[in-house]
C-alpha cells in the first residue's frame, strides 16, 4: 500500500478493533449500623480520613436510602437489586426465595469472579453463590489479596465485596480516647446522659475502625495497579443502633453515605443530590460491566448520574420495617416509608402497640445498646425533654409525615395538619402502589411473616 495516510487510517481502524477496553473491576466497602451523618465528608465528627479522601477522588451522593432498617434485608437487596418483598427477604434472618438471581449470576455470566470477604447475613448460597473469603464478620485482607493477585495475574476482571461488622455493637475497636466525651456532639433526638455520651465515643472510634478497612481496600488495589479501572464504592448502611436509628423508618435509619470513585469516568470531588437506593448497585455494576439489567430488577443504573449526564433519578424511595427477627421486639409492629427530596410519610400499621427492640430491652442483659436507652429513662423521670424522647420512641402515631427541608430531625408531625392534607394524600398513594407492585399485603405480610420465614427453611432445606 503507497499511500501513507491510507495505511495510517487502516493501521488505527485494526488497533481500535482489536483492543478492546478492558471491563472494569468493582469494589464495594460497606460499614455496619454506621450513621452516614456521623462520616467527616458528610459533616460528621468521626475521623475518617479514607473516605474523606476517596470523596474528594469521586462522587458524594448525599440522598442514598435503603430499603430496611435492618441487616439481613439490607444486603439481600443490595446484592439482588430486587426489594425485600420481592425476593421473599423481609423479614431479618431470613431467606429469599430459591431461584431468585443475584449479582454473583449476572457478573458471572460477563466474566467476572464475584467474591465477598466480611458479614454475610445473606442465605441461601445458591441465590448468593459468592467466593466467600473469610469465616469470620469482618473481611481477611489475606485472603482477598491473594484473590485479587490471581485475577490481577490472569487478567480476569471481578467483584468484590468486602462487609465490614463495624461500628456494629459492642463498641469494643478502635481508639475511643480520640475523642472527648464531655465535648462530643449529640443527635437532636438523644437525650444528654454520662452513658449516651460513653457510647457515642465508643461508637465514633469504630467509625474510624471501619475506616481504616476502606484504606486497607484501597491500598490493595493500588499495590496491584487495578485503582484505575476500578468502580470503588464505599457505604455506611442503616444508621446506628442508638435509638431512633436503626430498625426504625426515620432518615437516620434509612440515609445512608455512597461515595464512588472511578477513575476516568467519575469527575473527582463532585457530589450528586438525585434520590437513590442501594438496589441501584446491581444494574449499575451489570450496565458499567458491559451487560443489560434485567427488567425483574427494582433498581436502576447509575451510570448517568456518575457520568454526569442527568442531575434525575427517582422521584420516590421506598421503605420497609418488619419486626419479626428482631430482638425483644413486638410480635407485630410493620412499618413503611415513602420518601421524596422534600417530604417523608410513614405508616405504622399498630400504633396502639408498645414499639420495642434491643435498644429498650433490661439493661442487665449482654446487649449494651441498652445502657443508653436506660438511663434515658431514668433521666425521664425528673426530665421532661428525656420524657417525651422515650414516650415517642415507645408510642408511634398511625401516620407520620415531616417536612425533610424543614425538620430534618423528623419531630414535627404534619400529618394531621390541613394545609398538609394533599401531600400526605399524594405520598401515601404512591406508597400503596408501591406495596401492590412488590406484592406487600400490610399487615397481612406482618401476620404471615413467621410461616413464611419458616416455608422458605423448609424449602431450602429440600433444595
Amino acid at each position: 500500500m503507497n499511500n501513507p495516510r491510507l495505511l495510517l487510517l487502516f493501521l488505527t481502524i485494526a488497533i481500535c478493533s482489536g483492543a478492546k477496553a478492558a471491563k472494569p473491576n468493582f469494589a464495594f466497602v460497606i460499614a455496619d449500623d454506621a450513621s452516614h451523618f456521623d462520616v467527616g465528608c458528610y459533616g460528621g465528627q468521626a475521623h475518617t480520613p479514607h473516605m474523606d479522601a476517596l470523596a474528594k477522588q469521586g462522587m458524594r451522593f448525599t440522598q442514598c436510602f435503603q430499603s430496611s432498617p435492618t441487616c439481613s434485608p439490607t444486603r439481600h437487596n443490595i446484592y439482588t437489586g430486587q426489594y425485600p418483598f420481592k425476593t421473599g427477604a423481609y423479614p431479618n434472618h431470613t431467606f429469599a426465595t430459591p431461584g431468585t438471581k443475584s449479582i454473583v449470576h449476572y457478573l458471572k455470566a460477563l466474566g467476572y469472579r464475584v467474591a465477598l470477604s466480611g458479614k454475610t447475613h445473606i442465605k441461601p448460597e445458591s441465590v448468593f453463590p459468592f467466593e466467600y473469603l473469610s469465616k469470620g464478620s469482618n473481611p481477611d485482607f489475606d485472603a482477598v489479596e491473594s484473590f485479587i493477585k490471581e485475577c490481577e495475574s490472569s487478567d480476569t476482571p471481578f467483584c468484590l465485596f468486602l462487609t465490614s461488622n463495624e461500628p456494629h455493637a459492642p463498641w469494643d475497636k478502635g481508639d475511643a480516647s480520640r475523642y472527648d466525651a464531655k465535648t462530643v456532639d449529640l443527635p437532636y433526638t438523644f437525650v444528654d446522659t454520662p452513658e449516651t455520651r460513653d457510647a457515642m465515643i465508643r461508637y465514633l472510634a469504630e467509625i474510624t475502625y471501619f475506616d481504616d478497612q476502606v484504606g486497607q481496600a484501597l491500598s490493595l488495589l493500588d499495590e496491584y495497579g487495578l485503582s484505575d479501572n476500578t468502580m470503588f464504592i464505599a457505604t455506611t448502611e442503616q444508621g446506628s443502633s442508638l435509638p431512633f436509628a436503626k430498625w426504625t423508618l426515620y432518615d437516620a435509619g434509612l440515609h445512608t453515605g455512597f461515595i464512588v470513585r472511578w477513575p476516568g469516568m467519575v469527575e473527582p470531588g463532585t457530589t450528586c443530590d438525585a434520590l437513590i437506593e442501594y438496589s441501584d448497585v446491581v444494574p449499575t455494576f451489570v450496565e458499567a460491566a458491559g451487560g443489560k439489567p434485567a427488567s425483574i430488577l427494582d433498581g436502576k443504573s447509575l451510570i448517568p448520574l456518575l457520568k454526569q449526564q442527568t442531575t434525575e433519578h427517582k422521584d420516590y424511595v421506598f421503605s420497609q420495617a418488619t419486626t419479626r427477627g428482631i430482638i425483644n421486639a413486638p410480635e407485630y409492629f410493620g412499618i413503611r416509608s415513602i420518601r421524596s427530596q422534600q417530604f417523608k410519610y410513614i405508616w405504622n400499621f399498630t400504633p396502639e402497640v408498645q414499639y420495642e427492640n434491643v435498644v429498650t430491652i433490661r439493661e442487665d442483659t449482654k446487649w449494651g445498646e441498652s445502657q443508653v436507652f436506660n438511663s434515658w429513662k431514668r433521666a425521664a423521670k425528673t426530665d421532661p425533654d428525656a420524657a417525651e424522647k422515650v414516650r415517642r420512641y415507645h408510642f408511634r402515631p398511625g401516620e407520620e409525615l415531616y417536612n425533610i427541608d424543614q425538620d430534618p430531625n423528623e419531630w414535627r408531625n404534619l400529618a394531621d395538619v390541613p394545609e398538609y392534607a394533599a401531600v400526605k394524600k399524594q405520598m401515601r398513594a404512591e406508597l400503596l402502589k408501591w406495596m401492590e407492585k412488590v406484592g406487600d399485603k400490610g399487615q397481612q405480610s406482618e401476620l404471615e411473616a413467621d410461616l413464611h420465614s419458616a416455608r422458605l427453611l423448609n424449602t431450602n432445606k429440600k433444595s
